[in-house]
């Protein structure tokens, strides 16, 4: 028995060296680690269970039948973290540079099955050349057996796409299609067509780092959820992350212990508003202020940054955070932050996380760019998620309401189910200036009464008390208890039980 035992050994230690000590050192020299380093520093110490460890690939063309390694460039299996059941696949670029086998997608497709018959978040690690070219269509074959279970997933189990290095053709529609992405900086990037291909196509030359590097898909492309600066930095964040997130569709997000007093009152915040309503001001403050312990993960924070997206907790349990920003663009929606903010408000509602919406919006964004890049379109999708999310939905504005950014924030109209203000809201159609201008545009050429009118505008709309008389306020609140005031709330709607009308889905704006 015991030569059968020394031979299994034996064969796992062949298998765990993937394409071998030199390939796993030239990983270590571009500053990135191995496939199964990152399962270690992902995963709670000796959790991980591997399966299809000795999957070799079936193909006998161009001489790959001589060219087997067992596992097939992917290591894949289940794990915990912080003690919470995941299912994990990572791509071996030691092993045939990661590329995408038939053998390779069964580990990932069988990965897949697991985490949605057992309700469990898949994290899927990227590092890898494509499709294996010797395979021909086996390989696309894979890709879409991989595609049309990211699609059943989606809203059933938490999915998030990490790459840390190439990803580019077909690998790149699995992640696109998942929960969140996050890349590496300077050392990984996402393609569908690599540089050479560009330059033969339009004669464009670009290096792989500006075409679909970290930086282009965190700021620009809106692609990527997040960029870090090293391996090892991301998987930590990873796993702060999935802290946030429940297993599936199935259970509540989990809670966790909170020192902090749900009853704390942050006198600070009674001066936040600045006195001139045109002074920006970080909203990010207010958030680290009224959630637990002043934690909260930040998404996209490079990316449509006048909208703010957030997993946070608040008496210990989970919430999804949308917040305008007044320090960028004035807070104002654009086709980016409308986008940005939609999707997330989606994965909140399909993850029963509730959404506390903090507002300060001047409005859509004007402007020639803005119309042509179909800001109509992308305003609606913030709009539609907005109206048909049935999670709890807390909404506070802060100082400007202003047109049907108003109506989009996670107003009383859209369902929100307790909306409050501080005094400083304004709550009208549009500022005090440009009304008058409209209304009285007769008076002009009249400075004195223009002014005499702005200021009867300004008296009479900028403030919360015409929205609260008629109900569309539940209460003008005190800044310095926002956080009492949101938790009692959210306390409120625990229960909460609101079903839309039968469909087979819906068809939101894309």
């Amino acid at each position: 028995m015991q030569h059968i035992l020394d031979e299994l050994e034996d064969r796992r230690a062949r298998a765990r060296l993937g394409g071998g000590e030199k390939r796993v050192e030239a990983q270590h020299a571009k500053g990135k680690l191995s496939a199964r380093e990152r399962i270690s520093l992902l995963l709670d110490e000796d959790s991980f269970e591997e399966y299809d460890m000795f999957v070799e690939h079936r193909c006998a063309e161009f001489g790959m039948a001589a060219n087997k390694i067992p596992g097939d460039g992917v290591v894949t299996g289940q794990g915990r973290i912080n003690g919470r059941l995941v299912y994990v696949f990572s791509k071996d670029f030691t092993v045939f540079g990661g590329s995408l086998s038939g053998a390779h997608a069964a580990k990932i497709t069988k990965i897949q099955d697991m985490a949605l018959r057992n309700g469990a978040p898949i994290i899927g690690i990227f590092d890898a050349g494509g499709a294996r070219i010797q395979e021909g269509v086996e390989s696309l074959a894979g890709y879409a057996e991989i595609f049309q279970r990211n699609i059943l997933a989606s809203g059933v189990v938490p999915q998030i796409s990490v790459i840390m290095g190439p990803c580019a053709g077909g690998d790149v529609y699995s992640p696109a299609m998942t929960d969140f992405i996050f890349m590496v900086r300077d050392t990984s990037y996402m393609y569908v067509t690599g540089p050479d291909v560009v330059k033969t196509v339009t004669n464009e030359i670009v290096t792989h780092e500006e075409l679909g590097g970290a930086r282009v898909h965190a700021t620009k492309s809106g692609v990527a959820d997040g960029a870090f600066e090293n391996d090892i930095e991301t998987l930590l964040q990873i796993r702060r992350l999935v802290d946030f997130l429940p297993g599936s569709n199935r259970e509540k997000p989990p809670a966790r212990e909170s020192f902090d007093d749900p009853d704390r009152l942050e006198e600070s915040l009674d001066r936040l508003i600045p006195a001139n309503p045109n002074t920006p001001y970080d909203m990010k403050e207010l958030i680290e202020k009224i959630v637990d312990e002043g934690d909260f993960f930040e998404l996209s924070p490079d990316y449509g940054k006048n909208i703010v997206i957030a997993l946070a907790r608040m008496e210990g349990e989970t919430i999804g955070v949308v917040a305008n920003q007044p320090m960028v663009l004035a807070g104002v929606l654009d086709s980016d932050a409308s986008r940005k903010a939609a999707r997330f408000v989606r994965f909140c509602d399909c993850f029963d996380i509730p959404i506390v919406t903090l507002v300060d919006v001047p409005g859509f964004l004007p402007g020639v760019k803005q119309e042509y890049g179909g800001l109509i379109k992308h305003g609606a999708k913030l709009l539609f998620a907005y109206g048909e999310a049935t999670v709890p939905k807390v909404t506070v504005i802060t100082r400007k309401a202003y047109g049907g950014a108003y109506d989009v924030m996670s107003s009383k109209h859209l369902r929100g189910d307790v909306n409050y203000a501080w005094p400083s809201a304004e709550i009208a159609v549009m500022g005090a200036k440009g009304a008058v201008e409209i209304i009285f545009r007769n008076e002009i050429g009249e400075p004195e009464k223009i002014a005499e009118r702005t200021k009867e505008y300004r008296d009479r709309f900028a403030n919360p008390f015409v929205a609260a008389s008629l109900g569309y306020l539940d209460d003008v609140i005190k800044p310095h208890s926002t956080r009492r005031r949101i938790i009692r709330a959210l306390r409120t709607l625990k229960n909460k039980k609101l079903e839309n009308p039968w469909k087979k889905h819906d068809n939101i704006p894309l």
